[in-house]
């Protein structure tokens, strides 16, 4: 029989013995990184510390009238000692038990003659019987599809997995409390919104039975947290679940994790400053750190240093550094068009997009990857940007910035559009754009109008992808890899 089958007929074995296989629970006195401490600290004591530990067997070595095996749990592992002699039920440990299965034990510790912490145990309870065999300890689960596809069994596989997304929580709850001390008030915002907006993506749409109406799954929460800021609540953010129905890469997942703040009386440059600190507050209490490995453009490593100042660098001063493009010298569509071809661009996957599209597409191909210090580019062109304010001196321009770390864009930050005509004839544009088959255009929003009416004050506002920062401050190279269940493609599709 097969190792599933074997372990079936040991889950047989075990009932009829009247051994419940799946029990209610199990009360242990710590986790296995509190026992070794104690452990540790007990050295030579002839009254040993008796414990109660529970945890995955990654490991068993069977000798007879003793076994050895190794015991993990979330954070940490120690090797237990079972014996004939000592341990109650050896022989249904020895027979019946494998590899993979959660059990509880009760023992006292020992040091062995090569002086690793063990403990004696005394007794054991199968917590969870494994029917499905672990992945081999020296080969491991290598295949990335699978990790993520089936993320219990990578989180079971490798304990520094587990480490990451540990790490990952904790980075959003710094966050969480780097606002909160700052004044900012969390609130939450429609997932389900019969007009999205807030950035520039495609929707995932539904429909509700009851209201018998369309409604999508929000792409950003940044119009209703501006109403709150109409309504008077100076400060807010939401750390938002959204949706955009767009392609998936190293830096996309259509369903991701985003923070969002707004400020009343503040700008974009109140923004800059604000990121500065929040991703000096994270990086300094998690990694203990300012400075982070990173990859230079030309694949050499390097290490970036997240302390204030970040470099402030012009949209089109990026360009003209890093793509060779004069913006300045491009005044027209088919002029942006041969600047796009001069710098190595496809001409003919430029033809339906505008003048500053085109540029768009030229930042983000030649410019981007090569941002590597943190960087934020600011002073974008106006028409990119239907939610900003005019630049106060030049209205070409917006008040905008994206910052940018190890080639990798972080965020988006605006001095927020406030005055309901402008923002009215916006939409106008928007709505023409939509006309013309821009799928990423943003719908028409009347009531944030009216909201607008009433008065919004100057305000700067913030978004960062927290799946982005998480991956900046993990080293991961995906964000499929600090996301717990990303989106995959259907199994074998």
């Amino acid at each position: 029989m097969d190792e599933r089958e074997a372990r079936r007929a040991k889950l047989q074995r075990l009932r009829e013995k009247g051994v419940d296989p799946y029990p209610h629970r199990f009360d242990r006195s710590h986790t296995i990184a509190e026992a070794r401490r104690l452990g540790e600290e007990a050295g030579d004591d002839p009254e040993p510390a008796r414990v109660r530990l529970a945890g995955r067997l990654t490991a068993i070595r069977r000798m007879g009238k003793a076994s050895f095996a190794q015991l993990e749990d979330q954070d940490a592992r120690i090797q237990l000692y079972l014996t004939v002699d000592k341990t109650e039920d050896f022989q249904s440990f020895k027979e019946l038990v494998d590899r993979g299965d959660m059990v509880g034990v009760e023992g006292t510790f020992f040091v062995t003659k090569t002086g690793e912490l063990t403990v004696q145990a005394e007794r054991f309870v199968l917590l969870a019987k494994a029917l499905q065999p672990l992945p081999e300890k020296y080969h491991g689960l290598r295949d990335v599809e699978t990790m993520r596809r089936q993320r219990y069994l990578h989180l079971i596989a490798d304990s520094e997995a587990r480490q990451l997304f540990i790490k990952g929580s904790r980075i959003v709850l710094l966050v969480r409390a780097f606002l909160d001390q700052r004044g900012f008030v969390e609130v939450r915002t429609p997932t389900l919104q019969p007009i999205y907006g807030g950035a520039a993506a495609r929707p995932f749409r539904t429909y509700h039975n009851e209201l018998k109406r369309d409604l999508y799954l929000r792409i950003s929460p940044e119009l209703y947290l501006k109403r709150l800021i109409v309504g008077g609540l100076d400060r807010v953010y939401e750390i938002a679940s959204v949706f955009r129905n767009e392609g998936i890469d190293s830096h996309h997942n259509p369903e991701f994790t985003l923070l969002e703040l707004y400020q009343a009386f503040a700008d974009y440059t109140d923004m800059m400053k604000l990121t500065e600190e929040l991703v000096r507050f994270v990086a300094q209490e998690v990694n203990g750190s300012l400075t982070l490995p990173a990859r230079s453009v030309d694949g050499h490593e390097v290490e970036i240093d997240l302390g204030p100042p970040w470099r402030r660098l012009t949209y089109m001063d990026a360009i003209k550094e890093y793509a060779g493009v004069d913006v300045s010298t491009v005044g027209t569509r088919d002029e942006a068009l041969a600047a796009a071809a001069g710098a190595g661009l496809t001409v003919t996957e430029l033809q339906e997009l505008t003048w500053e599209e085109i540029l768009g597409r030229l930042f983000d191909e030649r410019v981007e990857r090569r941002l590597v210090e943190p960087t934020f580019i600011m002073d974008y062109p106006a028409a990119l940007c239907p939610l900003t304010k005019r630049h106060r001196s030049d209205p070409r321009l917006a008040e905008r910035f994206e910052p940018f770390v190890a080639g990798m864009e972080l965020g988006n930050a605006f001095s927020e559009l406030s005055d309901p005509e402008y923002q009215a004839a916006q939409f106008a544009l928007q709505r023409e754009r939509a006309q013309s088959g821009d799928e990423e255009a943003h719908p028409t929003d009347d009531d944030y109008v009216t909201a607008l009416e009433y008065g919004l004050p100057p305000t700067g506002g913030l978004g960062i992808g927290l799946d982005r920062l998480v991956m900046l401050l993990t080293g991961a190279a995906s964000i499929r890899d600090v996301i717990l269940f990303p989106l995959q493609r259907a199994s074998g599709g």
